[in-house]
């Protein structure tokens, strides 16, 4: 089974790190993805995490943009329901004008941050619920049909960006089917409805001007190092790292806290978040990505490499890409 490869940079902002070491990391990777082969690098809207500087998604895909030369670049995604459809219109269609060919728009209907936060945004709890209407919007702007008459995206009328649709659930996998829109699943973070969505996408699929037949992307986490010891120690720290970011509220644990933690109920779920994860020297991460893109059903692969240093994330796209047939 062939694949495409894909990265999903989380703009991790390290310890001791700020926020534009984190952002000049991103530049490296992309570049070092551009020049082993990946298919594209996507980032994602998150807002007030300490440890991710993706949150302007759009400006950090121009400032990567202006940084390389070849390579797919996108939101992975942008949480739609935070902005007007007109204004991600606008925003991807620059960026389309600006680097042609080159840019993809992932649409999510979650938050992307805390309950808190979301008021902060002058979100309106419910405005989850237009969603499909408002992709639909969004997708009149790009394609030069605007919905609202007399109403256009300038830039972004006519661009034609091309959209996906970001689930973790049978709401999303649904939705793409129907908008005949590709299919991206975040198994890398939430992996329980992963073969269920994806088959339903398949099955309710219908072809579309974007897309003739379904196509599925999966997340997958990814730590390839030299050793097993090396990567399994690197899995450890990243496991450490989510208990302090998912369940810290301003405080960090030692990592004897954090070992405990994920010992407990709650470490439980955490360990299932990261459930599909391909972890070790590069032959068994190749091992175990064959088999998940035959179990996952997917046409493409979003990699999260997780190492905690950037050193560690470059190494690892590197030996993914040697042992994926990216480079030669």
């Amino acid at each position: 089974m062939t694949v495409n490869y894909s990265i999903l940079d989380l703009a991790t902002i390290g310890s001791g790190e700020t926020p534009r070491q984190a952002l000049d990391n991103s530049v490296a990777l992309a570049r070092r993805a551009e020049e082993t082969g990946y298919r594209r690098v996507w980032y994602a809207e998150h807002h007030n995490f300490p440890s991710i500087a993706s949150s302007a998604t759009s400006v950090v895909i121009a400032h990567v943009a202006a940084h390389t030369e070849r390579i797919r670049l996108g939101a992975g995604g942008i949480m739609l329901p935070n902005h007007a459809p007109l204004t991600i219109a606008e925003q991807f269609g620059t960026l389309e004008t600006l680097h042609p060919g080159r840019i993809d728009l992932g649409l999510g209907r979650a938050p992307g941050t805390d309950q808190k936060t979301l008021r902060a945004l002058r979100r309106d709890p419910t405005s989850a619920d237009s969603f499909p209407q408002d992709v639909r919007e969004l997708q009149g702007y790009l394609r030069g049909e605007s919905l609202i008459p007399g109403v256009d995206a300038v830039p972004g009328q006519g661009t034609d960006v091309p959209l996906y649709v970001l689930g973790s659930s049978l709401f999303g996998a649904q939705l793409a089917a129907a908008l005949g829109l590709p299919y991206a699943f975040a198994s890398h973070f939430s992996p329980d409805a992963l073969r269920q969505a994806v088959a339903v996408y398949r099955e309710q699929f219908r072809p579309s001007e974007q897309l003739a037949e379904p196509y599925v992307i999966a997340g997958v986490n990814v730590l390839a190092a030299d050793t097993e010891d090396e990567a399994q120690e690197q899995f450890l720290t990243m496991k450490r790292q989510r208990v302090s970011i998912l369940l810290g509220r301003g405080r960090t644990f030692t990592d004897e806290e954090a070992d405990q933690v994920l010992d407990s109920p709650h470490g439980a779920q955490l360990l299932n978040m990261v459930r599909y994860t391909a972890v070790g020297t590069p032959d068994r991460v190749r091992d175990y990505l064959d088999d998940f893109a035959v179990h996952a059903d997917a046409d493409e692969l979003i990699t999260a490499h997780q190492a905690p240093s950037v050193k560690g994330r470059l190494h690892s796209v590197e030996l993914l890409a040697t042992i994926a047939g990216l480079t030669s």
